[in-house]
């Protein structure tokens, strides 16, 4: 006998906002976001999502878009969902919630996603000091494979993933949260020398009612304003999971995540055709609506029993995730090395995000040679099946870390030859992408060789 098909317990409908759903999106982790849905464990089940940034991004040759979206609004998630067992009995703080990822893609009718670099002044990226400017690629989806007329010359197949899966945060997780992200807002650009180097800001996405969207909870009221002043943003990985973003969570995979609350209240969002190891650009996957089916599985007292905490309480754990067997096979990769040596320099101690920075950077440069801007190429090192490493982690004074890239992407021959690089005969007829100006006052930082 047939499997019964998957029950669409969170239906998607992309002509209305987050908020007119049947079942209201989310923006936010709080406790007291009530649950829009529930769910038995064993029980294979169905799941609709808006992109990150549900539908502020369109399918046209502008970047105006990404240059002036509202950040306060993302990620918009579906759920949270309640879980019980078989007899009804919710999951309970201290549970393992283990949810089995048995398919998904993109939303039917709406085969399109885009990648982009946000403005300096809002939003930046992993190198923004760097390319301070809004950038957006549009890709279009055949079967498995992805193409951008913004970045021609390049096709590669999707390994589909939900950027945010997680449970809400207990009240005393989420004090935690805020209390240490306040911290290092207030006191980071002083105390850190990595500032130096990363300039994304601001440091921490702290609570903050602008944007906010809670569900079932109406807007305007007291239990809504108090919810909102307390609310995490969905920005970083904790504890809970969350944007994780974790390229190779596809079909067939399982994460187990920490529950704090009283039927897990599991939410997930921010689909991904494909992604690059690190998500560079900040809006660096292949952005998309989609569709996710899975199941749910409950192990009791699976924090204490698989868990160990690192820090100073109990909730200081983190999910385990197993990678499923699906993903894109690749023989051929050209690999870019970067060390703990920034651009003016100045060497730093086994710092491993100014040796990924430098290697995204030397990569950038080598493949700008194949007839490419660099902006066409970091947006392309954020999307593609690209594998981010640390190579070595414990040779004083040097971190390193590499990013290989797949050659097989290319409609042209990346590697060094004797002969002249030659260019690409698809990227000299098409080489722009659509791009804003940068209008702010903050120093880009520029190779001083090259100027």
């Amino acid at each position: 006998m047939a499997p019964p098909t998957p029950k669409l317990v969170i239906p998607i409908d992309l002509k209305k906002k987050p908020w007119e759903q049947k079942l209201p999106l989310h923006n936010r982790w709080h406790p007291e976001i009530p649950p829009v849905t529930e769910i038995k464990t064993g029980e294979m089940f169905r799941i609709e999502m808006v992109d990150w940034t549900a539908g502020a991004i369109q399918d046209n040759n502008s970047a105006i878009d990404v240059k002036t979206i509202d950040l306060s609004t993302v990620h918009y998630l579906s759920g949270p969902i309640r879980v019980v067992d078989t007899d009804g009995n919710p999951a309970e703080p201290g549970d393992l919630l283990a949810v089995e990822l048995c398919n998904l893609g993109p939303l039917p009718g709406d085969e399109w996603g885009f990648t982009a670099i946000f403005d300096r002044e809002n939003g930046g990226g992993f190198l923004t000091d760097h390319f301070p400017r809004a950038t957006k690629a549009i890709w279009y989806f055949e079967g498995i494979y992805a193409h951008s007329p913004h970045i021609p010359g390049v096709r590669f197949p999707g390994l589909v993933h939900p950027g945010i899966i997680g449970t809400a945060p207990s009240k005393e997780l989420l004090n935690i949260w805020n209390e240490r992200e306040r911290k290092l807002e207030e006191t980071g650009h002083q105390s850190l020398k990595l500032c130096e180097v990363l300039h994304t800001r601001p440091l921490a996405n702290l609570p903050s009612t602008k944007g906010c969207i809670l569900g079932k909870i109406q807007d305007g009221t007291p239990e809504w304003k108090r919810i909102a002043n307390e609310a995490a943003r969905t920005i970083p990985g904790r504890e809970n999971g969350g944007n994780c973003d974790i390229k190779n969570l596809s079909r067939g995979s399982k994460i187990y995540l920490p529950v704090f609350v009283e039927g897990a209240n599991f939410s997930t969002g921010d689909m991904h055709f494909s992604q690059g190891d690190g998500e560079v650009s900040f809006c660096g996957a292949i952005e998309m609506s989609g569709f996710l089916e899975l199941k749910c599985e409950i192990i009791r007292n699976g924090m204490k029993e698989y868990l160990t905490p690192t820090g100073p309480t109990p909730l200081h754990v983190n999910p385990i995730f197993e990678i499923g067997p699906m993903e894109p096979r690749f023989s051929e990769w050209l690999v870019f090395e970067g060390i703990s040596v920034d651009e003016s320099g100045q060497q730093h101690y086994l710092d491993a995000s100014v040796a990924y920075k430098r290697a995204v950077l030397n990569a950038i440069d080598y493949l700008s040679k194949f007839g490419y801007t660099k902006e066409q190429v970091y947006i392309l090192l954020s999307c593609c099946p690209c594998e981010g490493r640390i190579s070595g982690i414990v040779d004083a004074p040097n971190a390193v870390a590499t990013l290989a890239i797949p050659t097989a992407i290319f409609d042209q021959d990346i590697r060094p030859k004797v002969n002249k690089v030659p260019l690409g005969p698809r990227l000299v007829r098409n080489p722009g992408i659509p791009q804003c100006t940068y209008d702010g006052s903050l120093p880009i930082t520029k190779n001083p060789l090259l100027h």
